[in-house]
């Protein structure tokens, strides 16, 4: 008699489409059959339990760094390697402090209605046609063009500086894609951007990035590199994530009529809403760390409070009973910040 032996596991069948349009299945299993699973095809340990994959982001000795090669337009990729999601304290908390100290809550203030106005003129252009492709019409442009008016990028430039999003979307993302035209694409979003900077050094405007040239922390200033690399950041991942995050959150709530009718009936649960749908179904799906010095996984055996059943979902959660994905060091400074726009426009329509 043949005995055939089972698949082992690894995460690489997430790349099948059936996983990529539902991957929670598979996330049941690996945390039921291999909560902690040595992904032999990867090379890497994977962890899927709440309270292992927090301790791994909460703990100081697993590194965030990532490093990139290769050269783009001129550019060394390995400067990507500066961007906040990449390195870690002090190097961090140094660079941290610039954009906070830049991203000041009256530039919220003085963006908020144009948030608004965008997101009535989006809603406003389908409203005739009585029906929406949610993702493009709304998902998509809506924070592209935001940050790009907080950072004072001319409105006929914001198609091309989506393109360039995604393009470096895919150098982080686990996809197969062509990579040399991902590349190429970010060569050209360095260089535009450097024209950008170099434009208001010459003449400042009220935008964050006139901002970012001229603040001083600890009598400290950004180098070009570490501001052009972080401007890529902020626009990809502030477009990328509300992008996905707007998709998801309708698709969820189209499913769960009920707590659609729950939130358009007490708008005042939108902050909480938010982070709860931030929780119920991440766009980001997946991060790293790697050890620094040898690393016993049986220290992971910790923080057991704060289990619960992760597909499960209540619009009004208590703030305490769930996590979002923000609990690590290098919580990014993402103008496009989902958590920025709770307190825009709340729900209108049908």
């Amino acid at each position: 008699m043949t005995v055939t032996q089972p698949a082992a596991l690894t995460i690489n069948l997430l790349r099948t489409p059936e996983l990529l349009d539902d991957p929670y299945r598979f996330y049941r299993l690996l945390r039921e059959r291999e909560p902690v699973l040595w992904d032999a095809e990867r090379g890497h340990w994977v962890l899927t339990r709440h309270r292992e994959v927090i301790a791994v982001l909460r703990d100081r000795d697993l590194s965030c760094r990532r490093q990139l090669t290769g050269q783009a337009g001129g550019w060394g990729l390995d400067g990507l390697s500066r961007q906040l999601l990449s390195i870690d304290p002090p190097d961090h908390t140094r660079l941290r402090g610039f954009f906070r100290k830049a991203f000041t809550v009256r530039l919220v203030d003085r963006l908020r209605p144009r948030i608004t106005a965008i997101t009535d003129e989006l809603l406003d252009y389908v409203r005739d046609r009585g029906e929406m492709e949610v993702v493009g019409d709304f998902a998509l442009p809506l924070p592209v063009r935001v940050i790009c008016e907080l950072l004072g990028i001319p409105g006929h430039d914001h198609d091309l500086v989506r393109q360039w999003s995604v393009s470096f979307g895919y150098l982080l993302d686990d996809v197969d894609t062509d990579m040399t035209h991902a590349v190429r694409c970010v060569g050209e979003f360095l260089a535009y951007l450097g024209d950008l900077v170099e434009s208001r050094r010459r003449r400042p405007g009220e935008d964050l990035v006139s901002a970012l040239v001229t603040v001083e922390h600890d009598g400290d200033r950004l180098t070009t590199e570490d501001l052009l690399v972080n401007l890529v950041l902020l626009l990809a991942a502030g477009h990328l994530t509300t992008a996905h995050m707007l998709g998801n959150g309708v698709l969820a709530l189209m499913r769960h009529r009920d707590q659609w009718r729950l939130l358009r009936n007490d708008p005042g649960i939108l902050p909480s809403a938010v982070m709860e749908l931030l929780r119920f179904d991440s766009p980001v799906q997946l991060t790293n760390r790697m050890a620094t010095s040898e690393f016993e996984l049986a220290r992971l055996a910790c923080d057991d409070a704060r289990r619960r059943e992760p597909r499960s979902g209540c619009v009004p959660r208590p703030r305490s009973a769930g996590s979002a994905p923000v609990h690590n060091v290098a919580t990014c400074l993402r103008a496009g910040d989902p958590r920025l726009h709770r307190h825009g426009p709340g729900p209108r329509g049908g």
